[in-house]
């Protein structure tokens, strides 16, 4: 499994809950941060569910 970087783009306010719970479960807590994760079937399934909030790259 490879690694993946993803960036909060947009702000999780008006989002649903179990979008702002997901962002949190990613570690992202603000616009701007990365964080880094390997790129397992969770963590892609997870990044899918908040794909308009977020921007991925590989590491």
């Amino acid at each position: 499994m490879g690694k993946i970087k993803v960036k909060q783009v947009k702000s999780n306010i008006k989002q649903t809950q179990r979008q702002k719970r997901t962002l949190e479960a990613l570690g992202l807590r603000k616009i701007g941060q990365v964080v880094e994760h390997e790129a397992t079937p969770n963590i892609l399934g997870m990044v899918n569910k908040v794909e308009h909030l977020v921007s991925t790259e590989e590491a």
